[in-house]
């Protein structure tokens, strides 16, 4: 993914991104995101609705807690982000934290990455080739002529 998109998510999402630049030994969140600009759109939307569940759910902890309710939500331990990846033409999330609600956002983006094209993000399909990549039909021509 190129710089300006990389510190546009960075910018957005700094408490998913806390370790974007940790040392290697720590993340391997350093090498930043390993896969095609296409997919920016897919990994913007679910880092917004993975922050935004884990901060509805403080907020409805906190005023649970503030009213002496009886029940209080369990806290959402937050995402934390150690590696973003282009396998076998789809995205890989991996990261720590969330809740099963988030387990299931992130099958779901991963699963719309493989039928997104990963340059342009247009609607793409899993090309054989070498290595299997999910290109639109243009990306999947410039491939195969090495452009």
């Amino acid at each position: 993914m190129n710089d300006d998109l990389d510190k546009a998510l960075c910018a957005k999402y700094p408490k998913i991104l806390v370790d974007r630049h940790a040392d290697k030994m720590v993340t391997a969140m350093c090498w930043g995101f390993e896969c095609g600009d296409g997919w920016y759109n897919i990994l913007d939307s679910l880092m917004s609705n993975i922050q935004g569940h884990i901060d509805w759910r403080a907020r409805q902890r906190a005023y649970a807690i503030e009213n002496k309710s009886k029940q209080i939500p369990d806290e959402i331990p937050q995402v934390v982000l150690s590696q973003v990846k282009e396998k076998f033409g789809t995205l890989s999330f991996y990261y720590s934290g969330g809740d099963e609600r988030i387990h299931g956002m992130v099958m779901l983006a991963e699963t719309i990455s493989g039928h997104t094209c990963e340059r342009c993000g247009s609607p793409g399909e899993r090309r054989q080739g070498g290595w299997i990549k999910t290109l639109c039909d243009k990306h999947d021509e410039d491939r195969r002529w090495g452009d």
